[in-house]
This record gives structure tokens, sequence and C-alpha cells, in this order.
């Protein structure tokens, strides 16, 4: 049986921790509603009735200081971005969006990243290590361009 996207239409692949993560890329839902999406997340009963409906491919986790998931991730990763023709990655973070953001800027996928709206003084991990390999870096307080020049403000997702 074809795998989810194996027709090769470009899908957006929506990647993000459960939780407030998810609920931050959930809220972008009139901008993204008209393409074809993928969601990766973790595999809890809130992101399974959140995403009901939508194509999505469960994440390891926990992901903090946890090497093991990292590298299982990485792995995920490697093969939704070879199974599909991924036209973006957009995320929130946290730490399942890096080996995500890394391996498909490495494949020249367009890489977009949203700093959470609760991170106003101090930049999360998860932006600083994404950072490099990101095509465009969005902040939702204009007070987080103190830490992101080059950040474009969109204004508050919640």
């Amino acid at each position: 049986m074809d795998e989810p996207g194996s027709d090769q239409q470009p899908v957006l692949l929506l990647v993000g921790s459960s939780g407030g993560h998810l609920a931050q890329l959930l809220a972008l839902r009139p901008w993204y509603e008209t393409w074809r999406r993928c969601w990766v997340t973790f595999d809890t009963p809130e992101a399974v009735s959140l995403l009901a409906g939508e194509d999505v491919v469960p994440a390891y986790h926990p992901t903090t200081r946890n090497m093991r998931n990292l590298l299982r991730n990485a792995m995920l990763a490697a093969r939704v971005l070879r199974r599909r023709r991924v036209a973006a990655v957009v995320t929130t973070g946290a730490g399942v969006a890096v080996p995500f953001v890394v391996l498909a800027r490495l494949r020249r996928i367009p890489t977009v990243y949203i700093e959470v709206y609760d991170r106003i003084d101090t930049p999360t991990l998860t932006a600083r290590l994404c950072r490099p390999f990101l095509s465009a870096m969005l902040v939702q307080w204009e007070e987080q361009r103190r830490q992101y020049p080059e950040a474009t403000v969109v204004g508050t997702l919640l």
C-alpha cells in the first residue's frame, strides 16, 4: 500500500511537540488549510484528538536530554523527507524540530521557525540550535527581535 504523500504532491510539514507548541501551529489553520499537510508530533491523547483526520507521523519523546530519541527522530526525519515531496517545514519547536529543520535545510527545503509566545527575554534552546538552518525566523512579539534581529514579527498566535 502507498504511504501518505507517496503520490508526490507537495506537502507542508508542520513539526512540533504536543501541548503549547502544537496549539500554536494549530492557530495557523487559516494560513495552511488549503495546503496538503503532514504533522509530526508526539502520540499523546491530546495530539491524537486535535489532529483527528489529519496525516500524522508520530515522533519519539521525550526529547529533552535524550540522545536516543534525538537519533530516532533524525532517522524519522530522513525517512519522511525522502518519502514525501515536502514544500516547506514549519515549526514552533521544541526538541523534535531540530532534526527535521537540519535535514530539510540540507535538502534545500525551506524551513520556518516560529518562536513561542512565552519566551520574550531569552531565546529557546531549540531556536538557537535551528537558527543556522532557517530560511525564515518568525517571532510573535516585537521584543523578541532583541534576540532575533533578522526575524519577522507576525503577532501572537494564541
